[in-house]
């Protein structure tokens, strides 16, 4: 999610109240139980994921201040950052079955002061750690060894929205957005940066010779020029000479929004290329400008084809309406020029700006998500949701060449005509062998009685989440739906968690707090929260051998203990994998 849209937010009242008994479950794994019983009804595949959480806490520095200053941060602590992990990120070693992900980790009690760093999960066969990405807090831009670096920047109040890639050696890259807390009114606001590991993730380096990729104007978002958001990376991770005449192997792009508040809050998309692995970049250029009916052209998301063509699919949002427009540009120079954008579907979303989702308090996310085949070029697939004015439905499209026409939209969810269910912030991805997969969080299924679940949502429908799954195949000929929808989920979560807290004699008594502070992920940053947050996207991958989904769920107590003695059950991070031979049919 990008930092800016919490300014657009509308009071929204929160009433969740949380069960008093809270027994917790042992960490790092997700019983099926009853929980998964309760729910298997509604999907008919046969087809089962594993789940494991892989989110823990670990230690950097942070601001802990309401109204972060410079010389406020507070040192590393391995418990530091063990609150809420939202919105997440994940890619798969070609050749491989080794995994990079990233996720928000907020930091210590103030989750609902929507402040957080990326942390990087390193995620090896049964083995997982996770650790903040060095390089923007203030514990890891020391220039002297044991000494915080105040100065902002180097050091940053915050980054964020997670984006991965590898090339063909075994590098990761991400495209970061450190920040200073945009609801003060601290200089400068953001940069563009690109950072990379060799290690899978467990250490971080600073591209581009540590230089931004973007200006770094002196200015805060309260100025409304200027804003840099929607960072997204790819990477051309074929062999230069292969069957299709690839020349750019390795090659990592880097796109992002700008948003010029002074002009009627126009967005327009900004990119830089590195041809030598993230050590130097291109000026950056704009690839897409603000278009003259919409204005906003923004969450822009690059993927590389096997001949090394460069796509950027990105969504041309209504100032006004709650229609979306999904468009498609290509490059076959490296990123120097690109094609007229064609135009590949459209859908609409609940409200305009930063709005909450049917009858919860979290915020609506991006709704579209947009992959290449890895053995066809030219063939790209975008998957979106659209709201009918009852619910939200996921839908499909794709195209065979390059980008030029575009399918008819084919629905994904496979309940599409039962009862209302919202199914929402699709994730699209292509694997090896023509594999092409479509996750969402699902709500079809009704809260379940259990003691993750807050007492007052128990039986509630379309409010839980789970996550969905529906293979596809490319022969190439285009994607065909392989089976029906997967449960990839072993438990159905509750959004509103942590919530209010429920006394023995079943009153209700104030918001579950740590430190005099509630707990919820909170994109209004205030507390209590009006408008909270799950993320604005979660992770879908596919390898030779498995679909891997990164996404949140509320399902697993953490360690922290309320200031009410029950533990906080915030949200973590569950990798799901499905075996790609479970599925048949030849995926």
């Amino acid at each position: 999610m990008g930092k800016l849209n919490a300014h657009d937010i509308r009071w929204i009242r929160n009433v969740v109240i949380a069960a008093a008994a809270i027994v917790a479950v042992a960490p790092g794994s997700l019983a099926a139980g009853a929980n998964r019983g309760a729910a298997s009804g509604l999907w008919s595949s046969a087809v089962s994921a594993t789940n494991t959480v892989v989110s823990s806490p670990t230690s950097g520095g942070g601001y802990a201040e309401f109204t972060p200053v410079p010389g406020g941060c507070v040192g590393p602590s391995p418990n530091n950052f063990n609150a809420n992990h939202s919105e997440s990120e994940l890619a798969v070693e070609p050749g491989t079955e080794q995994i990079a992900g990233s996720s928000k980790f907020f930091f210590d009690k103030f989750s609902t002061r929507y402040n957080f760093y990326l942390s990087s999960y390193k995620i090896n066969g049964a083995g997982h750690s996770n650790n903040i990405i060095q390089g923007y807090d203030c514990s890891t831009t020391e220039t002297t060894p044991g000494v915080l670096n105040q100065n902002m920047p180097p050091s940053w109040t915050n980054t964020t929205d997670p984006n991965l890639g590898f090339d063909t050696k075994g590098r990761v890259y991400q495209t970061m957005l450190p920040f200073n807390a945009f609801w003060t009114n601290l200089h400068p606001d953001g940069a563009i940066t690109m950072s990379y590991s060799d290690d899978l993730g467990a250490h971080w380096v600073t591209g581009n010779g540590g230089q931004a990729l973007e200006q770094v104007p002196n200015s805060s978002s309260f100025q409304l020029g200027h804003v840099e958001d929607k960072q997204w990376v790819a990477v051309n991770h074929y062999p230069n000479g292969n069957q299709f005449g690839n020349k750019f192997q390795d090659h990592v792009y880097a796109t992002w929004d700008i948003i010029d508040g002074n002009v009627g809050s126009t967005v327009k998309l900004r990119a830089a290329a590195s041809a030598d692995r993230g050590l130097s970049f291109s000026k950056a250029r704009t690839i897409v400008s603000s278009s003259i009916d919409q204005l906003r052209d923004q969450f822009s998301q690059p993927a590389v084809d096997p001949a090394g063509d460069l796509y950027v699919a990105y969504t041309n949002i209504g100032t006004k309406s709650t229609a979306a427009d999904f468009f498609v540009t290509k490059s076959s120079d490296d990123g120097q020029t690109f094609s007229t954008p064609i135009k590949a579907g459209s859908g609409n979303t609940i409200g305009v700006g930063s709005v909450r989702v049917t009858n919860t308090t979290f915020r609506d996310g991006i709704n579209f998500a947009f992959a290449v085949s890895p053995d066809y070029p030219g063939h790209l697939y975008l998957a979106y949701n659209d709201f009918n004015g009852t619910q939200y439905n996921v839908f499909l499209v794709q195209s065979m060449d390059g980008g030029l026409t575009w399918t008819t939209p084919v629905p994904v969810n496979d309940d599409i005509s039962g009862g209302t269910a919202d199914h929402f912030q699709p994730a699209v991805a292509a694997g090896p062998g023509g594999a092409v997969a479509v996750g969402f969080y699902d709500r079809r299924a009704a809260c379940p009685n259990d003691k993750s679940i807050i007492a007052q949502d128990v039986g509630r429908t379309n409010f839980c989440i789970n996550v969905s799954v529906q293979p596809f195949k490319d022969s190439g000929t285009g994607a065909v739906p392989v089976g029906s929808n997967i449960r990839a989920s072993n438990a159905t979560w509750d959004p509103q968690q942590p919530g209010l807290l429920v006394n023995p004699d079943g009153t209700t008594s104030d918001l579950q707090t740590l430190g005099r502070f509630g707990h919820m992920a909170c994109a209004s940053h205030n507390d209590p929260c009006r408008l909270s947050f799950i993320g604005d996207y979660f992770g879908l991958a596919i390898s030779g051998s498995n679909i891997y989904t990164l996404s949140v769920s509320t399902h697993d107590p953490s360690s922290v203990v309320s200031d009410q003695g029950t533990p906080l059950y915030y949200q973590q991070q569950v990798l799901a994998t499905i075996s790609r031979a479970s599925i048949g049919r030849g995926f």
